[in-house]
């Protein structure tokens, strides 16, 4: 009897998601004789019985596309906003899982679709997942698909900024994403021989990132580059961070965590225009023009890189054999230049953070690359 794989994509959008569904469509098709279903719009889709048959029909001509054919949603299996009332749907996730007769399930997503994963593996369903993220900030895995076009793209931004940076003599503030983790605004920033990085994981001081580009100036570059990642933060933001951490650690209550974790969401919701303040604060340090370019979501869109193409195929191939071997409660990581199976619960809320002594690190200190610290 053959099996029945279930298939959504989840969190945000990236490039990849489609050549993963095409890989592990076809693979499990025509090398297993599996049956594959696709459910929409992440884990509400299976929530809510929403399907869709992978045939050869629906995998033909999308290894080139953007975006996702099974749509996408930050729905959480036990938070789901039904009818405008938020209510735990395991359940009937669970429920519409027997009901399809489904034998595995398999979550394509970031950091958060693996925790949700772990969830339903909980709940007692088999669960496989693979690794799609821009930031690079899955744990257990050396690299994750979508990140190197959001790299490409990321990198011929800041090509494209030395131009108007040069001939007006301005600094140039990029904001790339990255919440958590920095892989993107630091290796975009050498690739694209950014003059100051500023990354989450490194707390800056503004005086000192001036002080980089005034003594670039004294030199006689008349322009700077500043690479920044959505979720670097100054000194005195890491403080308060800081603070709010060891206070939620330290509380006795689930009451008194909720509290400062709803604490720590306000912090989060106003520091998002950080780089706005950022290049200002520039401006007015340094006495030069300042500009600032977010590029947002012009990083998860497009055309996937051939390296995305390729790792993603690779992913979905390599799932369909492990299902086919009867594996479950796992997730595809890269590890060298192999794929391994590391088991999801050591993956979900495993972040995979820039080191601070990273080569990458040292490289571009060597270059002459500010850090801001």
């Amino acid at each position: 009897m053959s099996l029945h794989i279930g298939v959504l994509t989840s969190g945000g959008d990236c490039p990849g998601l489609n050549a993963a569904i095409r890989g592990l469509g076809r693979t499990a098709r025509t090398q297993y004789g599996m049956r594959v279903t696709g459910f929409l719009n992440g884990f509400r889709g299976i929530a809510l019985g929403q399907t869709v048959e992978l045939d050869d029909q629906m995998l033909s001509g999308i290894l080139t596309d953007g975006g996702t054919i099974l749509g996408t949603s930050r729905d959480k299996p036990h938070r789901m906003n039904i009818g405008g009332k938020v209510t735990d749907m395991t359940d009937a996730i669970v429920d519409n899982y027997h009901k399809l007769h489904l034998d595995i399930l398999v979550c394509i997503g970031g950091g958060g679709t693996q925790k949700n994963a772990k969830r339903l593996m909980d709940a007692g369903l088999k669960v496989i997942t693979l690794p799609k993220t821009i930031d690079k900030d899955i744990g257990m895995t050396d690299s994750t698909f979508g990140f190197d076009t959001a790299l490409q793209i990321a990198t011929e931004a800041i090509d494209r900024l030395h131009s108007t940076a040069t001939s007006h003599e301005r600094i140039i503030v990029l904001e790339v994403m990255g919440h958590r983790a920095g892989w993107l605004a630091l290796e975009a920033g050498i690739a694209g021989g950014a003059d100051v990085i500023l990354l989450p994981e490194i707390p800056y001081d503004p005086k000192k990132v001036a002080e980089s580009i005034r003594n670039r100036t004294m030199s006689g570059k008349r322009f700077s580059i500043v690479a920044v990642a959505e979720g670097a933060m100054a000194l005195e933001d890491a403080k308060v961070v800081e603070a709010l951490l060891k206070e939620k650690e330290a509380a006795d209550s689930k009451k008194e965590r909720a509290a400062v974790s709803a604490k720590l969401e306000k912090f989060h919701e106003e520091h998002v225009g950080h780089t706005i303040r950022l290049t200002r604060q520039l401006e007015e340090l340094t006495g030069q023009e300042t500009r600032l370019t977010i590029l947002g979501h012009l990083q998860r869109g497009g055309t996937p890189s051939a390296h995305d193409r390729v790792f993603a195929t690779w992913l979905g191939a390599r799932c369909a054999r492990a299902i086919h071997e009867g594996e479950s409660g796992v997730m595809l990581a890269q590890q060298g230049s192999e794929l391994k199976l590391v088991p999801l619960k050591d993956v979900a809320g495993n972040k995979n953070l820039v080191p601070p002594d990273h080569p990458f690190i040292r490289t571009g200190r060597a270059v002459g690359v500010s850090f801001g610290d």
